[in-house]
């Protein structure tokens, strides 16, 4: 199994590498404040780690509301929950 994992790491690794390569050219950005030039694979990247981190944050927000409104559910109920 840790042999697959390695495996899809390098293939993913060298996609990225690849792609980095491919799209070199550089990007403008202008957010009105700032101007920000970057390679197309570098936007690409950001842009991905970007919605990777706010995907995780929704799910991680909707999984704690869900947990809490069971925990106050089990607490007027008189259960006690041994989930932390």
């Amino acid at each position: 199994m840790r042999l697959l994992l390695l495996l899809v790491v390098i293939a993913f690794i060298a996609l990225g590498v690849v792609l980095g390569a491919l799209n070199a050219d550089l990007v403008r950005y202008d957010f009105g404040f700032a101007a920000l030039s970057l390679p197309k694979g570098a936007a690409l990247l950001a842009a991905l780690l970007v919605g990777w981190l706010l995907g995780g944050l929704t799910a991680w927000l909707g999984a704690r509301g869900y947990r809490s409104r069971r925990q106050r559910r089990a607490h007027a109920a008189g259960e006690v929950s041994r989930a932390p």
